[in-house]
């Protein structure tokens, strides 16, 4: 039997409390709330305000603190993330389920379902080094976080962005395919939470497509009227032209 990898955000130890500078930190307010008392009741408003002042401040910058220390933590989960290469096995069977589905929107036999994959596997590809090249970001391809995979991740300081590309020949993506989606970065979200990883995730749908201007105008109506309410994350779609796509990255 396949035992699982172990992951090593399990391995995560939370950041110790640095109690001296919390004992100051309670001590500094206290010396000022007593200093606004002491101003109050010898009726110098000036004094009084100044010291207010004094804690909003201080109230202020203990925020802030609280959120960098936020974000660097977030930050140090990172490191002990394993990106995981999604199996081949996964990535062929993710490949298959799509190229069958443009086959039968098309009306494609078996006989075309080479040049249907090839097709595929191309768009994928230029989709991923246009997002990339929009992004300024490192890309990793068919990656798997916490087994769930995707066909690509953007890693942006403590955000991470989880990409699906989807080829579309028609104005229109079955709600089984976003359902799936929104899935599996439910999964992902998961899976991060469970480990008390601090990492945000969102979701990148992008969408390559072979269609006239009028069913880009279709399938943009389509994509507004698609319930993405209750969503588990944040939702970027992309649209991309195959056509476009070749003349910049194939076409001399």
């Amino acid at each position: 039997m396949e035992q699982a990898s172990p992951n090593p955000l399990s391995s995560l130890e939370q950041r110790k409390t640095n109690y001296p500078l919390l004992i100051v930190r309670i001590f500094l307010l206290v010396a000022l709330a007593a200093g606004v008392v002491m101003a109050v009741k010898a009726a110098d408003t000036t004094a009084a305000i100044i010291f207010v002042s004094a804690i909003f401040l201080l109230v202020i910058a203990f925020l802030l603190d609280i959120a960098n220390t936020r974000k660097r933590d977030a930050l140090d989960d990172r490191k002990f993330i394993n990106w995981d290469s999604a199996m081949p096995e996964v990535q062929r069977q993710n490949v298959n389920v799509e190229v069958r589905e443009l086959a039968r929107v098309l009306g494609v036999g078996d006989d075309g379902l080479t040049d249907l994959l090839s097709a595929y596997i191309v768009a994928e590809d230029l989709a991923l080094r246009q997002i990339q090249q929009e992004e300024n970001l490192p890309l990793m391809r068919h990656v798997s976080i916490g087994r769930v995979p995707f066909d690509g991740i953007l890693v942006d300081q403590e955000l991470i962005t989880c990409i699906e590309v989807a080829f579309l020949v028609a104005p229109d993506i079955r709600q089984e395919r976003i359902e799936a989606m929104l899935k599996k970065v439910t999964q992902a979200k998961k899976n991060l939470a469970e480990l008390k990883s601090r990492l945000r995730l969102r979701l990148m749908l992008v969408l390559v497509t072979q269609l006239s201007s009028d069913e880009e105008e279709q399938l943009r109506g389509i994509l507004v009227s698609r319930r993405f309410t209750d969503t588990p994350v944040d939702i970027d779609i992309r649209l991309l032209d195959f056509e476009i796509l070749q003349k910049v990255y194939v076409s001399e």
